[in-house]
C-alpha cells in the first residue's frame, strides 16, 4: 500500500505504535499519542508505545472521543492504520460507559443500554454474591455493600463501570478559600489549569457535584493546592492520606495558610499524634501498622471515625493493598487521587481506576515548564566506570549484588565532586538508596544527611535551613522522594535508586521542579550510572516516565582522568534511525 516517510509513526497490528524521535514534530505527537498510550521503550532513534485497554478507558473517562484518536492515527501514521487497531480502539473505547451504577430511589443498579452484554454479566460466578434481581432487560438490582466489588471484578473481566450513583453529602464543613480579597500577608489565587482540574473533578457525580477520580499533575505543579480548592468546593469534612509526616505538616501548613480554618479544625493522625478533626491528615504507614502479621489494620477504623465527605489520596500512586481494600468498602464517599503519575510498580493500575477513580485531568509537564509554572529541567546521565575494587568482585557476584556494587560504586565520589564545582553557587540535594553509601559521601563532603533514622523535628530543621540558604548541599535518602517542599533546589544528584522505578525517577526530578526565586527559573538533575553494569540496564527503564513526559536525557561517559565529561555523539544516531525507518518500507497494514 502506498506510505507517506515523512509521518512519524508506525501503528503496528499488536497495538503497539512506534514513534521517530527526531522527527520535527515529535513533541506534538508525543503529547497527544501518550493521552491514549503507553510508553514501553525509549531508544534514541524510535520509542515504542502500546495501546490498552485501560489507558483507553483513562483517555475516554478525561474526555477524549474515539474519532479524535483513530483521526490522530491516520494523520501521522507512515504506513496507515491496520484495520485490527481501528476496530480494537472502537471495541474498548464504547466499552467505557457501557456499564453504569445509578440509583433509583435508594436502590443501586448495574445499568446498560447493550441488553446482551448484561445477560452475559449475569453468568459470570464471580459475581453471583452481588447482584440481587433483574429489573427488565436493562438493569440489574445490586447490594451497596458490594458496589466497590463489582468495579474491581468487571474491569478485571474487561468491563469498566462507569459510576454514576450517588454519593454521602457527609458532615457539613464551611471551607472558605483565602484571596487577595482578605487581609492576609500571602493572598493565592488558583492557576488556570488547577482551576481547570478542579472543575473537571467537579463535573462528575451527584447530578453535576463532585464525585471520584483523579487529577495527574506534575511534581511543584501544586497538587495539595487543588486539593484543598476541591476540599472547599465540596464543603465537608475531609480525610487526607498522604505518604509520610513531613507530607502531613505540609498539608497543614497549607490549608491553615490558604484556607479560613484554625487550628482547632485540623487534625493529624500519625504515630505519635492521633488526633481526629473535622479535616484530618493521615499516613498510608499508620493505617497499615499492626503489631503482628496476623493482627488486624486496626487503624482502618479511621475510615469510619467520622461522616468523611470527601476523602483525598495523596501521591495515589503510592496506595497500599489493605488501603485498597477499605476503599472498595466505602465507595459512597467521594474520593480524589492526586499523583503526578499513575504508574504502579506492582500494576495495579485498574485498581485505581475502579475503587479510586478515573483519570479526569492531566496536565503535561513540558506545558507547565514553557508556561514557567515548574522549572526547566536538563537531565543528565553520567556513565562511570567501575573502580578497580568493584570490578574484582562484579563479575563473580549474584545480580542482586551486582546491582548494589553498580550503585554504591566508590568511582562516583569523583564525580561527586566535580559537579560539586560546577554548581558551587547553587542549593544541591544529593539523593541515594544506600545509607552506607550516603553516609560515605556525607562523610567525604561535610554535608549533613537526612534519613528515616533521623527525628522528624530534626528533619525539619535541616530542610528550613536549605530553604533559607545556610546550608547549600543536602544528602538525603529515599524519604525525600516525596512531599519535600525545597523551591530552591537547583540541582540534583542520584547517586542510586531502587531498580526500574520509574515512580521514584519521577519524584526525585520533582525535588527540583518548583519555580525558583532567583529568577533563573532552570535546574539540573545528573543520574550517576554505573557503566555496562545491571545499573545501567535498570536505568534505561526507571527513566521511561520522564522521557514519556518529554525530558531527554542527555549521555555523558566520566573519563578516568576527571577533567571532563564525553558526550555521545548523535551521527550514530541519526544512521542508526535512517536505517530502521527504512527497513519498514515493507510493512503491510
Amino acid at each position: 500500500m502506498n506510505w507517506d516517510p515523512t509521518r512519524p509513526l508506525i501503528v503496528q497490528n499488536d497495538l503497539s505504535v512506534l514513534l521517530e524521535t527526531h522527527h520535527l514534530e515529535f513533541e506534538q505527537v508525543r503529547r497527544t499519542l501518550s493521552r491514549f498510550a503507553v510508553l514501553l521503550k525509549s531508544p534514541d532513534h524510535l520509542h515504542t508505545y502500546r495501546i490498552t485497554p485501560l489507558s483507553l478507558w483513562n483517555a475516554a473517562a478525561a474526555g477524549m472521543q474515539i474519532e479524535e484518536m483513530l483521526s490522530f492515527l491516520q494523520s501521522y501514521a507512515k504506513f496507515g492504520v491496520p484495520t485490527h487497531v481501528m476496530s480494537s480502539i472502537r471495541k474498548y473505547s464504547k466499552r467505557y460507559g457501557l456499564l453504569r451504577l445509578e440509583n433509583v430511589g435508594h436502590e443501586l443498579y448495574l445499568v446498560s443500554d447493550d441488553t446482551v452484554v448484561l445477560k452475559e454479566i449475569c453468568g459470570f460466578n464471580v459475581l453471583k454474591c452481588c447482584l440481587q434481581d433483574v429489573r427488565g432487560e436493562r438493569a440489574i438490582a445490586i447490594s451497596a455493600d458490594h458496589r466497590g466489588f463489582i468495579k474491581q471484578e468487571l474491569i478485571k473481566l474487561g468491563y469498566p463501570v462507569e459510576d454514576l450513583a450517588a454519593y454521602r453529602r457527609g458532615e457539613y464543613m464551611h471551607i472558605s478559600l483565602l484571596d487577595a480579597m482578605d487581609e492576609v500577608e500571602t493572598p493565592f489565587q488558583l492557576r488556570d489549569y488547577q482551576k481547570h482540574a478542579v472543575d473537571a473533578f467537579q463535573r462528575i457525580g451527584d447530578g453535576g457535584g463532585v464525585g471520584s477520580g483523579v487529577l495527574v499533575l506534575p511534581c511543584g505543579a501544586g497538587k495539595t493546592v487543588v486539593g484543598i480548592a476541591a476540599m472547599a468546593r465540596c464543603s465537608c469534612a475531609t480525610l487526607i492520606l498522604t505518604s509520610n509526616v513531613t507530607s502531613v505538616r505540609q498539608w497543614k501548613r497549607e490549608i491553615l495558610a490558604k484556607t479560613g480554618l484554625s487550628e482547632a479544625d485540623v487534625g493529624e493522625y500519625n504515630g505519635t499524634c492521633k488526633d481526629v478533626r473535622p479535616i484530618t491528615i493521615a499516613t498510608y504507614q499508620i493505617l497499615t501498622h499492626r503489631g503482628k502479621k496476623e493482627d488486624e489494620f486496626s487503624h482502618m477504623r479511621l475510615f469510619n471515625e467520622r461522616e468523611w465527605g470527601l476523602i483525598i489520596y495523596d501521591e495515589v500512586h503510592l496506595l497500599p493493598a489493605p488501603v485498597f481494600r477499605a476503599t472498595a468498602n466505602i465507595q459512597a464517599t467521594r474520593r480524589l487521587g492526586l499523583t503526578a503519575t499513575l504508574i504502579r510498580e506492582d500494576g495495579r493500575e485498574d485498581d485505581v481506576f475502579s475503587l479510586v477513580g478515573p483519570k479526569r485531568y492531566e496536565m503535561a509537564w513540558k506545558e507547565l515548564e514553557a508556561k514557567g509554572w515548574i522549572a526547566k529541567v536538563a537531565c543528565k546521565e553520567i556513565r562511570v566506570p567501575l573502580s578497580s575494587y568493584d570490578q574484582d568482585r562484579y563479575g563473580s557476584a549474584g545480580a542482586r549484588q551486582q546491582f548494589r556494587m553498580a550503585g554504591e560504586n566508590v568511582a562516583k565520589l569523583k564525580v561527586i565532586d566535580h559537579l560539586l564545582q560546577i554548581h558551587a553557587n547553587e542549593q544541591i540535594l544529593i539523593i541515594g538508596q544506600y545509607i552506607d553509601q550516603l553516609k560515605r559521601i556525607a562523610a567525604h563532603t561535610g554535608a549533613s544527611l537526612i534519613s528515616g533514622g533521623m527525628a522528624h523535628d530534626d528533619r525539619e530543621e535541616l530542610y528550613e535551613r536549605f530553604k533559607t540558604g545556610s546550608v547549600s548541599l543536602l544528602i538525603v535518602s529515599k524519604v525525600a522522594n516525596f512531599a519535600v517542599d525545597l523551591p530552591d533546589a537547583a540541582v540534583a544528584i542520584q547517586v542510586s535508586g531502587s531498580y526500574g522505578s520509574r515512580q521514584e525517577e519521577a519524584q526525585r526530578l520533582g525535588r527540583i521542579l518548583r519555580p525558583k526565586s532567583s529568577g533563573a527559573n532552570v535546574a539540573v538533575f545528573y543520574s550517576l550510572i554505573s557503566e555496562d553494569t545491571k545499573e545501567q540496564d535498570f536505568a534505561i527503564k526507571r527513566q521511561l516516565f520522564l522521557v514519556e513526559q518529554g525530558y531527554q536525557y542527555r549521555i555523558s561517559s566520566w573519563k578516568e582522568d576527571g577533567q571532563n565529561l564525553r558526550e555521545e555523539g548523535q551521527d550514530e544516531v541519526q544512521a542508526h534511525l535512517r536505517e530502521n525507518v527504512s527497513a519498514f518500507a515493507g510493512f503491510d497494514s
